[in-house]
């Protein structure tokens, strides 16, 4: 197991240093540049799309909202890679790792933008959620339809499902585990009663969550998010408050890691660029590809709104969250000693406000974790129905879901960790190397938006918009409703 896992590693360091690490940036990049810094220029924007009520759908159908659809996506986002990836990357990299996590977020939230904005664009009816109000999409879906490469789609289909739905769902299980283990007081990993019930507990919870469809999801995740994000910021900030006096060091350590300027041994730089991009991926998902097939089950009057709710998930999960617990760690435990992972912020908290703390992380890690296991099952779902729309494939894949829920808290964690960078990795490269050409298509969205915003208007697109585009098969409109958009900005126009 130790060689393998030697091996896992070392084809994760060569994989990230000299290929994806630089595509991300290039790519992230790219995408601010052309967008003109749209990430901080458009935040009022951001905040005013994220409020705004859906449409209702035929039938009296309540479809999801740009909300609705932002807490599916913040569920999967908001998980184990807050609490046990930050601490992972501090271990690993130093405290500069968390500069580089900043800096994936901010430069993130444009890729993030481009990869939404295209799964609302080419998203498609959902025949078997009820026809009209319901909708999927997400990369493999402008894959096929934007690229013309249906087999592209049908690859990152599998490697997304594999990850999601079964490897990060392991990864989710095993946490929670590991720290109700601790909180028990027992040993955590796969030894012992605790494992065995906390799995059997998930597979049950998350059956019962996941044969609602995705209604009930986001009902389930409109509940969880926000209660695991309010009870872990409070919880944060009041260790934060009581180590007040260590913040400025905390910020000098981060910044001055980030730049090599405290770091002794060589490699410093290079550890904390891999492991912050690395675990700033596997928190906030920009660029990955995961967060749009969520943005595309919302219902909107413009694709590029829910491209604006995605990048503020970006932010809040990355800028505020992880953020979070980078503080409660460095602010405590300087020094790192031995733990990682979950347990190392378990510590942290449980040393400055005590033992009560370790039990309330447990609660919020459940929370965290579980919403997270919700959401990464929805994407597995969404992307198994891209490839076939068989009854008997999915009932298998949601046994495999529950399986790898169940055995996911009996397993090492090490391994599996290593196993989800190298199926994540590939997932950012596929979608990455999809998006660079089809983000053209992404900007002129933009640029429409902005100009009927320009004009006061609430913007509203149709395929009659951008006719060029082929592939679309939302987003139709009847002429007489057409025709009665558009006279304001044709009045306009008319008077100069």
């Amino acid at each position: 197991m130790s060689t393998l896992e030697t091996v896992i590693v070392e084809i994760n360091d060569h994989f990230w240093t000299y290929l994806l690490i630089p595509l991300v940036a290039v790519a992230g990049l790219y995408f601010t540049v052309r967008s003109r810094v749209m990430q901080i220029r458009l935040l009022p924007e951001i905040v005013r799309t994220v409020r705004e009520r859906p449409r209702a759908g035929a039938g009296g159908r309540k479809p999801v909202s740009p909300f609705g659809a932002f807490t599916i996506s913040a569920a999967a986002r908001i998980g184990t890679g807050n609490i046990a990836g930050v601490a992972a990357a501090i271990t690993v990299g130093g405290p500069g790792a968390v500069f580089w996590m900043w800096v994936m977020a901010l430069v993130g939230g444009a890729s993030a933008f481009v990869e939404s904005t295209l799964a609302q664009l080419y998203k498609v009816r959902d025949r078997g959620r009820g026809g009209e109000g319901a909708y999927r999409g997400g990369p493999a879906y402008y894959m096929q339809r934007g690229l013309g490469r249906r087999w592209v789609g049908v690859l990152f289909a599998v490697i997304i499902t594999l990850t999601f739905g079964l490897v990060f769902t392991a990864v989710q299980s095993n946490t929670i585990a590991s720290v109700t283990a601790g909180s028990l007081g027992t040993d955590g990993g796969g030894s012992g009663w605790v494992a065995p019930v906390v799995g059997a507990a998930l597979a049950v919870l998350l059956g019962l969550a996941v044969f609602g469809g995705v209604r009930r999801i986001a009902s389930v995740t409109k509940v969880l998010v926000p209660v695991m994000a309010v009870i872990y910021l409070l919880v944060g900030l009041a260790v934060v408050v009581l180590n007040v006096s260590e913040v400025p060091r905390v910020l000098a350590d981060i910044v001055g890691g980030a730049f090599g300027l405290r770091e002794v041994a060589g490699g410093g730089i290079g550890a904390a660029i891999q492991q912050g991009v690395r675990r700033g991926m596997f928190s906030n998902e920009a660029g990955l590809g995961s967060a749009p097939n969520a943005a595309a089950a919302a219902e909107t009057s413009h694709p590029v709104k829910q491209g604006l709710v995605q990048t503020l998930g970006v932010f809040f999960d990355t800028l505020v969250v992880c953020t979070m617990t980078a503080f409660v760690i460095l602010s405590v435990n300087p020094e790192l000693s031995g733990r990682q992972g979950a347990d190392l912020t378990q510590s942290a908290l449980q040393e400055t406000l005590g033992g009560w703390a370790g039990h309330l992380l447990t609660l919020v890690v459940f929370l965290l974790a579980f919403s997270s296991m919700i959401g990464n099952y929805y994407y597995g779902e969404s992307n198994i129905e891209f490839i076939t729309r068989s009854r008997s494939v999915m009932l298998g894949y949601r046994g495999l879901v529950l399986a790898a829920a169940f055995l996911g808290a009996l397993g090492s964690l090490s391994v599996v960790w290593s196993l989800a960078d190298v199926t994540m990795g590939a997932m950012a490269l596929v979608n990455l190397l999809a998006i660079l050409p089809l983000s053209v298509i992404a900007f002129r969205l933009m640029e429409d938006y902005l100009a009927q915003r320009r004009a006061g208007l609430d913007p509203v697109f149709t395929r009659d918009r951008l006719p060029d585009l082929t592939g679309v098969e939302c987003w139709e409109a009847a002429p007489a409703a057409r025709g009665a958009r558009d006279e304001p900005a044709r009045a306009e126009a008319r008077n100069g």
